[in-house]
């Protein structure tokens, strides 16, 4: 087994370039779980929740394997309201909407599990959203781009321009904090 290779609980593209950023290699496997908010969940609590599940149910599927298995979840938070992945180009123009002006948390959770152990990590990272005009809302939505992010932006896309300052992590808002991830690997 190379030690640089990892089973990635993720579809994500963004997540694969990131942890190719350490020299890990990985093999995608999505855990497909119920990823619905319990009533009254902290946003914070909800993505470690969802990471370790992921890593947990493809642990269950594949830990035959012996490879170590990273899943991560990322959620928008507007105070304690999450903002996933809109539904609909109207649910991503309300979400935006709300987050334009706004200051606002983006909490990701990564997770690795390996030899029937399960860690997990948290980054949060504050986020200074500027007034998007409308029109700038309505062509971002248009171009279909906040589709499949949490919050319905992406900060190495488009809407990176209206980003006016973060506190934390910038590879955290795109979906796998480095620092985090990094310290976890290294763990095994």
């Amino acid at each position: 087994m190379n030690r640089r290779t990892i089973i990635l609980a993720s579809r994500s593209p963004r997540r694969v370039e990131l942890l190719a950023q350490l020299g890990v290699h990985c093999e995608i496997l999505p855990a497909d779980i119920d990823e619905s908010c319990l009533l009254g969940e902290d946003p914070a609590v909800y993505v470690q929740r969802l990471a370790v599940a992921k890593a947990q149910a493809i642990h269950a599927a594949h830990s035959q394997r012996g490879l170590p298995i990273l899943a991560a979840d990322t959620t928008v938070a507007l105070g304690n309201e999450i903002l996933g992945k809109p539904a609909d180009a109207a649910e991503a123009m309300a979400m935006l909407t709300r987050l334009s002006g706004s200051l606002h948390e983006v909490h990701t959770a990564v997770a690795v599990m390996h030899q029937g152990q399960v860690q997990c990590l948290l980054s949060t990272t504050r986020v200074q959203m500027m007034p998007v005009p409308l029109a700038a809302l309505q062509d971002y939505v248009a171009s279909e781009e906040p589709m499949d992010k949490a919050g319905a932006y992406g900060i190495q896309g488009r809407a990176g321009a209206w980003i006016s300052r973060i506190e934390g992590s910038y590879s955290g808002v795109m979906g796998l904090p480095l620092h985090e991830t990094a310290q976890l690997l290294n763990a095994w």
